[in-house]
């Protein structure tokens, strides 16, 4: 488990860096959080469905190849960071 200080630098690195993401990257903030929120992923046709708390935000995955989740995805995941306070 990592520590609050932790998990914010990871979360303002990932956002600082919106075009080389992936989506371990985003699941492992995910996974730290769900200590402290209840949590629900959820597999969709385009890819999944993230729910922390009483936010919701979805990583797609239109390219199975490539590691990197497109960019509006992070931005979903900023203004989810941003709704929890965990991102100024």
């Amino acid at each position: 488990m990592a520590t609050e200080d932790a998990i914010r630098s990871r979360i303002a690195d990932l956002i600082g860096r919106r075009k080389n993401v992936t989506f371990e990257e985003i699941k492992w903030v995910y996974d730290q959080l769900s200590s402290k929120y209840p949590c629900k992923t959820r597999k969709t046709t385009h890819g999944t469905l993230f729910r922390i708390g009483h936010v919701r935000f979805m990583v797609n995955s239109h390219n199975p190849g490539s590691k990197q989740v497109k960019t509006y995805s992070v931005d979903e995941f900023a203004r989810a960071m941003t709704e929890l306070g965990w991102y100024d």
